[in-house]
């Protein structure tokens, strides 16, 4: 591995790939409406514990999210970049405007 610098149109490509993952893409859509639990979050996606603990994982990796322990439990976020924003990320080169994807249609 070098030390050289890291070059931001890799950075946004990395982090639009972690997003193209639906499941990833419904946590960090989730996470928009504020902090959440692991169970808080599994309950409308309704996924495998491990799996969910995954994509939380690569989530965190790709500096998208970020957690917190509180007593017991373990509150995931969005990075700091992120957290104050609503319906969009803030990818680096881009801006990911996620809207209101509850309301989206069901291909037949």
């Amino acid at each position: 591995m070098t030390d050289s610098p890291s070059d931001p149109v890799q950075d946004c490509a990395q982090r639009l790939k972690v997003l193209s993952d639906p499941t990833r893409l419904a946590v960090v859509r989730r996470l928009m409406d504020g902090p959440q639990s692991v169970g808080e979050l599994n309950e409308p996606l309704g996924v495998e514990p491990t799996l969910l603990s995954h994509h939380l994982r690569v989530l965190r990796e790709a500096g998208l999210v970020e957690s917190r322990r509180v007593g017991k439990s373990v509150l995931y976020q969005l990075g700091p970049e992120n957290a104050r924003r609503r319906r969009a990320l803030d990818l680096g080169c881009c801006e990911l405007s996620l809207g209101d994807l509850e309301a989206a249609p069901e291909d037949d």
